[in-house]
């Protein structure tokens, strides 16, 4: 769980946005079963918001905001280098989880 909190702070997502929990723990379930890849909105937010006790829209919508917060104000270059490619559009928030997933997975 270090490994993804301090991956997620070096892009200059900082841990007061609640995205930033939502994300960390998206990670960790990532990680664990790779199936949610497959199934962001449907299955792992509603994982994730049983797990704080939200909605899956509230889910969504605070990982839009840190995956702009990371596009717009962020390190977009070290996100590209995680990507492996210039990303030419702010990723949407299954791009972005699917990044950081396969960065973890090989890092």
């Amino acid at each position: 769980m270090e490994k993804i909190r301090q991956l997620v702070f070096s892009l200059g997502i900082r841990s007061t946005y609640q995205g930033f929990h939502y994300l960390c723990y998206a990670l960790t379930l990532c990680m664990q079963n790779e199936d949610y890849l497959l199934s962001v909105y449907k299955h792992l937010y509603t994982d994730i918001a049983l797990h704080f006790g939200v909605s899956r829209d509230s889910v969504d919508h605070c990982l839009r905001t840190v995956v702009s917060v990371c596009w717009d104000k962020g390190n977009r270059e070290f996100l590209n280098e995680l990507s492996g490619y210039c990303l030419t559009q702010r990723p949407t928030n299954g791009e972005f989880i699917d990044i950081l997933y396969h960065y973890l997975i090989t890092h």
